[in-house]
Parts: structure tokens; C-alpha cells; sequence
């Protein structure tokens, strides 16, 4: 966790010159394939709702759901995105309450929200998913919808290399060693954690989420934006990203 703030912190002013565009400061973009909330409406229809955003970085998803009628909060770790996200605020007049907290520990009341997201925040760096799935059930009323974008479990055994050369395996999909990297001084500077498709579902029920959908973005035409490692060279042959739609279970549903 430690590691990940600091880089966080480290790569916010970056990450939000670079894919601020793309993101738009109020608009819900789910992956880098750009599948939109507004088109796809996975959370439903949260008009008057209580929404939390989980890793919810400068606020662009949880500003899109304002903007829809929803009241919304956002927790982060990075510090320096959520200064991002204050700047946004202001520029917007769409202000977002926010709190730098980890998602395995939410400082939040149990039962307080009517539904939670998260794109890409926060789970993708996270080895105890079941601690962080089950903070998220604590805090959602029964029926209350989860859905959340992570990088393709599949795409883990591919390098990070968006053309031609990253079409070729390289590691075994059930390999569950993080990836680190370290500093000159030998300390971990940025982890991230892989989970198979059956580790998510079996960390989902686990904790009482009843899975509706798994979502893979085909990656659409006239679209030539690489992230990363994603781009439509690899992004036409498998999903790099995957969209779990899910909801807090109710006693009808046992």
C-alpha cells in the first residue's frame, strides 16, 4: 500500500496530463477501450442515489454521476490526484467530497451507499481482495449495485507491449506473484497484483455479491488511442480489460 501511495503520488501530475482528455472531467469511461457509462449504463440509473467511488482518483466518474443526479463520494490514496481533483472541482463548479483512505479500510458508515463503482481504481494493486470486496459489501445496503473495471486477468501473462511483440506469452496465467518494482535503494516502488477470472468470482460471493455479468470490451473501430500496454493491436485479438457487474445479495436471493 505504501509503495503504490508514493508512486501514486509521484505519477499523478503525469497520469492526468496525459489521460485527462480521454477521461474528460466530468464523463465516465470505463477502460482504455473507451466504453462509456453514458452509453452503457451498467450502474443503472442512480438519479438520487448514494454512490461511493472506490480509487476514485481526480473525480471525473464520480463528477459524471453528480451530474446524473446522484450524491457521490470518492476515496483514494493518492493524496496528489485527489489535488487534482480539487483543481477539477473548481473548474467544473461539480464538486466531489473525497477521502484519502485505502479500499481495504473504508472509513465509511456499514450500509450508507446504494451503490459503488470503481474504473480501474484501487483493486488492480490490491493482494487481499477479499478484505477490499468485503469493505465494499459492509458499506452497500442489500440490493445495492458493484460494478468495477481491472486490467484482463488473461492479459497477465502477455508483456506490457501494446504492437506486434506483445501477442507472445510470456508468463502462466495461474502465476499469482506481484509484479514489483524497486527503487535504487532496493524498496518496492509500485506493485501490482493478478487474480484470475475464478479468484474474482469466488472473492465476490465470497463476501455476498451475486455476479450479474462479466463484461469484455472488443476493442471498437476508427479507435487508435494506445495506454500502456493496450492499443487496437492487441486489443482485436483478446479483451485487455474486464467489467464485473454485480450486487449486494438480498435474502431473496438465497
Amino acid at each position: 500500500m505504501r509503495a503504490n501511495r508514493r508512486d501514486w503520488d509521484r505519477s499523478a501530475d503525469w497520469y492526468q496530463d496525459t489521460h485527462g482528455e480521454f477521461l474528460r472531467d466530468v464523463g465516465f469511461v470505463w477502460s482504455p477501450e473507451g466504453v462509456d457509462e453514458a452509453d452503457v449504463r451498467l450502474l443503472g440509473d442512480l438519479a438520487g442515489q448514494r454512490v461511493l467511488e472506490v480509487g476514485c482518483g481526480a473525480g471525473q466518474c464520480a463528477r459524471w454521476l453528480r451530474s446524473q443526479g446522484a450524491e457521490v463520494v470518492g476515496i483514494d490514496l493518492s493524496f496528489r490526484q485527489l489535488q487534482h481533483g480539487r483543481r477539477i472541482d473548481d473548474a467544473t463548479g461539480i464538486a466531489v467530497p473525497t477521502a484519502c483512505a485505502t479500499a481495504t479500510a473504508l472509513p465509511l458508515a456499514d450500509r450508507s451507499f446504494d451503490a459503488a463503482c470503481s474504473a480501474f481504481g484501487a483493486l488492480p494493486f490490491i493482494g487481499d481482495i477479499e478484505v477490499a470486496l468485503g469493505e465494499v459489501a459492509r458499506v452497500l445496503r442489500p440490493g445495492g449495485r458493484w460494478v468495477f473495471s481491472v486490467v484482463h486477468p488473461m492479459r497477465w501473462g502477455f508483456p506490457d507491449d501494446p504492437t506486434e511483440n506483445g501477442l507472445t506469452m510470456v508468463r502462466p496465467y495461474f502465476d499469482t506473484e506481484p509484479y514489483v518494482e524497486e527503487d535504487d535503494e532496493g524498496r518496492p516502488s509500485y506493485v501490482e497484483h493478478h487474480h484470475t477470472i475464478g479468484a474474482w468470482v469466488r472473492a465476490l460471493v465470497g463476501v455476498g455479491f451475486v455476479l450479474d455479468d462479466i463484461v469484455e470490451p472488443e476493442w471498437p473501430e476508427g479507435h487508435d488511442r494506445v495506454w500502456g500496454p493496450w492499443g487496437p493491436v492487441r486489443g482485436r485479438m483478446f479483451p485487455g480489460t474486464a467489467i464485473f457487474v454485480t450486487r449486494l445479495s438480498t435474502k431473496r436471493d438465497h
